[in-house]
């Protein structure tokens, strides 16, 4: 069994009458990308933030190690990464001191944030709040990023990204994924990635 590692088993979730997800299964492993696609409103983002911890499943089963060590609710929570197209960040605070911020809560050295933005290519002393959408989505990676998590949960990862952007993110992931990384990627259409197992359709 792989160190490194996420397996969910009959995932079900509602939202009042509305069945958003009805009993979904997938695995994936050290060194592999799962893909979920699906159209619009057909749960992509729900089953990542049940993936996540920030949404409990209405049923189903979520198993989570990272270096062969379970890992339940809160702790799943602070250990994966998160891309998301609604992360938002303290608007005023510049980019630097966003991620200065979480740097200190979760005790990672300075840095660590400091070599994040050079590899986004983000200006530190720019203001959350004066970013561009293209600019969020460097700055969102980078977050994801910060702890070094073995689990990477990207929805829609490269929206908005110009060229130079997205080659950047797939860099990123190639080596989260090197390093025995993982992860779940979720997208209307079927993306070209690294170690890619067959998708989840969530249009079936």
């Amino acid at each position: 069994m792989s160190a490194n590692r996420i397996e969910f088993r009959g995932l079900s979730r509602r939202f009042g009458r509305l069945a958003v997800l009805a009993r979904v299964d997938g695995c994936v492993a050290s060194g592999e990308v799962l893909p979920v696609r699906g159209r619009n409103g057909s749960g992509k983002s729900t089953l990542l933030r049940c993936l996540a911890g920030l949404l409990a499943p209405d049923a189903g089963e979520i198993v989570a190690a990272e270096e062969g060590r379970a890992l339940e609710g809160e702790e799943r929570r602070r250990r994966i990464g998160y891309v998301a197209p609604d992360l938002a960040f303290y608007e005023e605070l510049t980019v630097g001191e966003n991620l200065g911020f979480f740097s200190h809560l979760r005790g990672i050295p300075p840095a660590v944030a400091t070599e994040l933005l050079a590899r986004v290519d983000l200006p530190a002393e720019r203001r959350a709040g004066a970013l561009s959408s293209g600019m969020r989505q460097r700055l969102r990676w980078a977050f994801a990023l910060l702890h070094r998590p073995r689990l990477l949960l990207l929805d829609e990862p490269f929206q908005n990204l110009d060229g130079p952007g997205e080659q950047t993110a797939r860099a990123l992931l190639a080596e989260h994924l090197a390093g025995g990384g993982l992860a779940v990627v979720a997208s209307p259409v079927l993306l070209s990635l690294p170690a890619t197992l067959d998708a989840i359709d969530l249009d079936r």
